[in-house]
């Protein structure tokens, strides 16, 4: 459930006094963009790669992108207080206003700058998956980008839940594997741990790049290779990663059970990840 208060353009508002308008082109079409972060003892973790995820993606869509990193955090400090959020989440929404015929005279700036928190959603571990073909477009000059217009994303999840599923892995138009509506996704062969690359259309998750850096340090071997829906039904163990989840433990996926979930290399990283974020709100704490 979305916290009382909200940062809209500078203001920090009651939620029933945030404006938007229809005609703000960017919302009614979905052009615009969005990063979720996990706020852990009101830190607001990984905030710097996620900053560089939304400049990044913001060159690739065109979307004008004229914030300061520093006045964003302080921005973010405000909220996490006036929410009184400890352990929560953190949204940052950026919406293109004028752009296309379908929009007003008012005056609007470029952009729409919103943040609001959120408690944190419950999930369930081992997790289920189901599988959707066609589910990513790797080929789309779009791919990867974490855009507002996310119908494909909860409609695919809507359908997953409504078969009993907690999530659904999605292939791209190759039939490899792609990633999870709201999540990246992992296996375990032979004690290596294989993510797919982000040419098969997956979003460079804050979480998948941290796994990736620090597995090897751990005595994991991690690495990039394209996977189709035979590899995760052969491998060891399977496991999500995404910010409000970290990783998460797969039991199931398509009607294949993986015994013993989470396994022992999930439940190893796990650790190193839950040290990781220990360590990082220890030092911005200190700030």
């Amino acid at each position: 459930m979305i916290h009382r208060n909200v940062f809209h353009n500078g203001r920090l508002l009651p939620i029933e006094q945030v404006r938007l308008s229809p005609g703000q082109g960017g919302l009614l079409s979905g052009w615009g963009l969005f990063s979720t972060l996990k706020v852990i003892d009101t830190v607001p973790f990984a905030f710097d790669r996620h900053w560089k995820r939304l400049q990044k993606d913001a060159a690739r869509t065109r979307c004008p992108f004229p914030f300061d990193p520093s006045e964003l955090r302080a921005q973010i400090a405000q909220l996490i207080q006036a929410n009184q959020v400890d352990q929560g989440s953190l949204r940052i929404y950026v919406i293109f206003n004028n752009v296309g015929s379908w929009r007003s005279d008012e005056k609007f700036p470029d952009v729409d700058l919103i943040l609001y928190t959120a408690g944190l959603p419950e999930h369930r571990e081992p997790a289920t998956l189901a599988l959707r073909e066609n589910g990513r477009h790797a080929a789309s000059p779009l791919a990867g980008v974490k855009v507002t217009s996310w119908l494909t994303n909860v409609w695919c999840l809507q359908e997953a839940r409504e078969g009993g599923f907690d999530e659904v892995v999605l292939l791209n138009e190759r039939g490899e594997v792609s990633e999870c509506t709201a999540a990246n996704i992992f296996c375990v062969q032979g004690g290596r741990v294989l993510t797919p690359p982000i040419d098969s259309g997956c979003l460079e998750g804050v979480t998948r790049a941290l796994l990736l850096e620090m597995a090897p340090g751990a005595g994991v071997p991690a690495e990039e290779r394209v996977l189709r829906p035979e590899d995760l039904l052969t491998a060891d163990e399977v496991f999500i990663s995404s910010t409000n989840r970290s990783l998460l433990g797969v039991g199931e996926l398509a009607g294949h059970i993986y015994t013993g979930a989470p396994g022992p290399i999930t439940q190893k990283l796990e650790q190193v990840f839950a040290g990781y974020i220990a360590n990082y709100v220890a030092r911005h704490k200190k700030q």
